[in-house]
């Protein structure tokens, strides 16, 4: 399993706005939930793919696709789900 596949929709989504310059603060307005709440997210989002700041995650999201990642993800996701129906 790749790092980014242990990672949650919610941890996904952080990365990805983090990657598009979008502040703690900012994230958490436009997903309707605290900036401690991001920041858990980010914990996480750190442990599992082995990075230690929002630059180092900006640039794992770019050199695995960028805006693309999120949507590599989401296929991702739905192949594993295909894979444990059959």
């Amino acid at each position: 399993m790749m790092p980014r596949q242990r990672l949650t929709p919610k941890e996904i989504q952080v990365a990805t706005l983090v990657w598009e310059g979008l502040t703690n603060r900012e994230i958490g307005k436009l997903m309707n939930t605290t900036e401690q709440v991001v920041k858990n997210h980010l914990r996480s989002t750190f442990d599992k793919l082995g990075v230690w700041s929002r630059l180092e995650l900006a640039m794992y999201v770019a050199s695995h696709g960028g805006k693309n990642w999120l949507e590599e993800s989401e296929r991702s996701v739905s192949t594993q789900a295909r894979a444990a129906a059959s």
